[in-house]
């Protein structure tokens, strides 16, 4: 089955760090972009960052700085670093690819060939 999988979330204190993972079963991720994004719930998905294939990344101003996007082919994962965390990035994160190339860091829709199911990232003291 082809699928994404998200994993690392969890809740920190603001400051704290998380990395989150995403990574593809019944392909590889190799050809693909993966964009980030994060929703609350009632509130719109927003589009935090993406990675070419070509390792090219966009981030969004709100955590531009503050996390990082890389790849790890052989292992056909990419990983997003949150760092300085701040109660604002609370929301259920999402890995999604419709691709090789991104369109920014703005999540494009719902037009992913692929998605996760999301993680949780709880940022609280």
């Amino acid at each position: 089955q082809e699928q994404l999988v998200e994993s690392g979330g969890g809740s920190v204190l603001p400051g704290g760090s998380l990395r989150l993972s995403c990574t593809s079963s019944g392909f590889t991720l190799e050809h693909y972009a993966i964009y980030w994004s994060r929703q609350l719930p009632g509130k719109e998905r927003e589009g935090v960052a993406c990675i070419g294939s070509n390792w090219r990344t966009y981030y969004s101003d709100s955590v531009k700085g503050r996390f990082a996007l890389s790849r790890d082919n052989a292992k056909s994962t990419v990983y997003l670093q949150m760092d300085r965390l701040k109660p604002e990035d609370t929301a259920v994160y999402f890995c999604g690819t419709d691709g090789p190339d991104c369109s920014g860091y703005a999540y494009p829709g719902p037009v992913f060939d692929y998605e996760g199911q999301g993680t949780q990232v709880i940022v609280s003291s």
